[in-house]
């Protein structure tokens, strides 16, 4: 792989690469190209594996070995920088000796809506979820139980935030995530047949008691004041998830999860049942089962 050295704060591309960390720089609906700014080798081989375009790579001095194996196209600039240079650069309070700029997704309504897997739908709304961890978390989630997207509602945090990006652990190279005003969001998924759920804390139908085995929206709120009432009253059920234990409700990440897992649970329990059913999902479940995968911790660095 060809190296360039480069031993300047100023180099352009360090300066994108900051400002890309800060905020993904381009605007899709200009129809240019969106730039995300990624940390770590772990994060460079998922983007690699979704087969995403790897715009720049950037490499401590003396860490070149953290690209070994890596197919790196003969298109991707690989900058060698001094380590303290190029942590400078970086948002972590422990940088890494590798970061990247990448090319994101160009994700549409037809990923998020396939007319193919109409009736089984799942699909995660974010309204006003601020804290990017969590966000983060929501992806990896949404990917784990096989969701088709995720729709981000106006004061949503962006999903190529970069500790959103980390928490994710890769998810967000392949998670179909969508921009979109709340009119134009529920317009979509009624047209499409999706049941949108509203989430509560409490006063509403046990999750497990809901069918969420259907199309199904999930409508995720606020860390704080929960999904806005104005959007709640648009939905067309409310579920909750029943806490015996002694507190008022769940993280938003973790509440999200636990009907993501629910969701899906459901599904493969009507797949069981469907006579002669040999779909997908019920594949993917069983082979799930085969395997074993370890529980990390969520959001994690990778």
């Amino acid at each position: 792989m060809p190296l360039r050295i480069v031993q300047s704060k100023q180099n352009p591309r360090l300066k994108q690469l900051r400002r890309a960390l800060a905020k993904p720089l381009g605007d899709v609906e200009a129809g240019c190209r969106m730039l995300a700014g990624i940390e770590g080798p772990n994060l460079l081989k998922e983007a690699l594996r979704a087969g995403l375009h790897i715009e720049c790579v950037f490499v401590a001095e003396g860490s070149e070995r953290l690209l070994d194996g890596m197919a790196l196209s003969a298109q991707t600039d690989i900058l060698v920088t001094p380590a303290g240079l190029l942590h400078a650069s970086l948002a972590t309070e422990t940088p890494q000796a590798v970061a990247a700029l990448i090319e994101t997704p160009n994700w549409t309504w037809e990923h998020v809506l396939d007319p193919q897997r109409k009736g089984e739908t799942l699909v995660v709304v974010l309204a006003g979820l601020q804290d990017p961890g969590n966000l983060g978390t929501i992806l990896r989630s949404a990917e784990a139980f096989q969701a088709d997207g995720v729709i981000s509602l106006p004061g949503t945090v962006h999903a190529w935030n970069a500790k959103a990006i980390r928490a994710s652990a890769g998810s967000v190279f392949r998670m179909p995530v969508l921009e979109a005003s709340a009119e134009l969001a529920i317009e979509r998924l009624h047209k499409a047949g999706v049941k949108i759920w509203t989430t509560t804390a409490s006063g509403a139908l046990r999750a497990d008691l809901a069918d969420l085995a259907g199309a199904t929206a999930l409508l995720i709120g606020n860390e704080g004041n929960g999904v806005p009432p104005d959007l709640a009253a648009r939905s067309d059920g409310a579920v909750t998830i029943p806490c015996p234990g002694p507190v008022e409700s769940l993280n938003a990440s973790v509440a999200a999860s636990v009907l993501l897992y629910e969701a899906e649970r459901q599904r493969c329990v009507r797949a069981r049942l469907a006579p002669g059913n040999r779909s997908t999902r019920l594949a993917r479940m069983e082979h799930s089962e085969k395997s074993q995968f370890p529980v990390d911790g969520v959001g994690d660095e990778r």
